[in-house]
């Protein structure tokens, strides 16, 4: 990771996987219609109401933060986009679901996760949002109420050098199935819902307990 010298106005940009593939495929497939803007590396602290210089330097300190740099690990950068609310919005919508914490106690017991943005009407009714399970070692995740056009959505991030079995898995609609694996030991791992169109986030807890086989005695005497 490096930092960009921000006097200038710089656009720095690595494609992802996708990205690369529909590159290599040819140009007419290669077309960037959408665009996700962020401010992860902004801290909102500094801004200093009280500085003595009056209003038009409470956010010098900000304006003149480095840059970081783009990282081709779509689980690092952009964890916090920038979204589109009606002016009358002063606060980012509250993502909610029923249960932030599920116990599934043998392979292939199941849960639904709803998500519901409490506070914003029809909030995230188009794009829906993002479900990140966090370790697919231990669950699978999957849509039971998909989006009406998932096309329009981004590419699910994938983490730089993890493989395949250990890496997290994302999807996107209105409802998502959380499905326990075969453990032999108790496990926990998160599920990090993001709204899609209005931002905010919520984590779901998953456990998954161990399998267990039960054992029977002989039902008679051994003989000598």
């Amino acid at each position: 990771m490096g930092y960009l010298n921000n006097s200038t106005i710089t656009v720095d940009a690595i494609l992802t996987k996708k990205g690369r593939e529909l590159l290599a495929a040819g140009s007419s497939d290669f077309n960037i219609t959408q665009f996700a803007l962020g401010d992860d590396e902004v801290d909102y602290g500094l801004w200093n109401i009280n500085h003595p210089l009056g209003s038009s330097y409470y956010g010098i300190l900000i304006e003149n933060m480095p840059l970081v740099e783009a990282v081709p690990d779509e689980t690092q950068a952009l964890k916090y986009k920038l979204v589109t609310l009606p002016k009358q919005i002063t606060r980012i919508p509250v993502i909610t679901v029923a249960n932030p914490s599920i116990t599934l106690q043998a392979a292939g017991d199941t849960a639904v996760i709803t998500p519901n943005t409490s506070n914003f009407a029809s909030g995230n009714s188009t794009f829906g949002y993002t479900a990140i399970l966090a370790d697919s070692t231990i669950a699978d995740i999957s849509v039971v109420q998909p989006l009406a056009n998932p096309g329009t959505l981004p590419t699910t991030p994938t983490a730089i050098g993890n493989n395949a079995d250990a890496q997290s898995i994302a999807v996107a609609g209105f409802a998502f199935q959380i499905t326990a694996k075969n453990l032999l030991e108790d496990k926990t791992t998160t599920v990090n819902i993001i709204a899609n169109e209005t931002g905010g986030s919520t984590t779901v807890n998953v456990t998954v307990n161990k399998q267990t086989v039960a054992s029977s005695a002989a039902s008679s005497a051994p003989t000598f």
